[in-house]
């Protein structure tokens, strides 16, 4: 399966580059999934909800299923944190799949990057950074670098890097 990931700081635009990504690759009539790293704890269902009261319970999976969707959650436990490789290995096949953090795996990521963070670029220092996208210029590194509202271009390249055209 072929993968590309999306990085940078908190509040660098990820989430809405990803976004328009995601609408820009399936519009060109690719198919794509995404998996997003969360830092925190997270909770998709809630307290009352029969899938929580299920999961306290003790179920250490829960399939939440309807005519639209289901999901599956997992209790990891004691477990730790699964690999991005395993996380993989769950998704259905597709053509393309974004993956948003996990800035620390072996896989090609573009960088988003906003100047108003005050941070220095993870491409200065990460490895498996390949491009950047931005709200303003970076003579100091010797990557491609796109604006980051330009996500035709950005899409073009991601493809063209994995291969998909």
């Amino acid at each position: 399966m072929k993968i590309f990931g999306i990085v940078g700081w908190k509040n660098s635009g990820k989430t809405g580059l990803m976004e328009r990504l995601v609408g820009e690759i399936s519009g060109r009539g690719f198919s794509v999934s995404t998996i997003k790293h969360a830092h925190h704890t997270f909770d998709i269902d809630h307290e009352g909800k029969d899938s929580f009261r299920h999961r306290v319970a003790g179920a250490k999976e829960v399939i939440l299923s309807s005519q639209t969707r289901w999901a599956l959650m997992h209790e990891l436990g004691n477990n730790g944190e699964p690999d991005l490789n395993s996380l993989l290995e769950k998704l259905s096949p597709v053509d393309l799949v974004l993956i948003e953090g996990y800035k620390h795996e072996p896989y090609f990521k573009l960088e988003a990057y906003r100047i108003a963070n005050k941070k220095i670029p993870l491409a200065l220092t990460g490895t498996d950074i390949i491009a950047i996208a931005s709200d303003t210029v970076h003579p100091d590194i010797d990557l491609p670098v796109f604006d980051l509202n330009n996500t035709s271009d950005i899409v073009t390249f991601i493809l063209t890097r994995v291969g998909l055209i």
